[in-house]
């Protein structure tokens, strides 16, 4: 599968102790991520990740357009939600993109553990039935 990463800055840590955590199943799947999570996730893991631009910089967008074109399976998305931020709408054209095509998604840590737990026992394997 393929697994799209974006974390805002306070969450950034987070997502990178779930990435540690969780390093045994996300090794098995193609992994890309805005820039500074990417880097930040790489470094702590080892994992192979396609790094984008950092997501101020456009990063969220080039994730979105993989979105648009079926080439993302999950997205985990450790979203701030107690700070605005500047490029917002851009966030919520990521999630609409993912409700358009039915891409899981986890915006925080309880979701994305119960996705990854799905992934490692094969229940996320839905592409094969919509997209044979």
């Amino acid at each position: 599968m393929n697994i799209a990463l974006i974390a805002h800055d306070s969450k950034k840590e987070l997502m990178t102790q779930f990435c540690i955590a969780y390093c045994g199943i996300l090794s098995h799947h193609n992994l890309c991520a805005t820039g500074t999570t990417g880097r930040l996730v790489s470094e702590a893991t080892g994992l192979q990740i396609t790094k984008f631009l950092s997501g101020a910089h456009g990063g969220d967008q080039q994730i979105a357009s993989r979105i648009q074109c079926n080439e993302i399976d999950l997205l985990l998305f450790f979203r701030d939600p107690l700070n605005a931020k500047p490029h917002e709408p851009n966030e919520a054209a990521i999630l609409r993109l993912c409700d358009v095509h039915n891409i899981p998604v986890a915006t925080n840590i309880a979701t994305a553990e119960s996705l990854i737990m799905g992934l490692q026992r094969g229940d996320l394997d839905w592409r094969e039935l919509v997209h044979p």
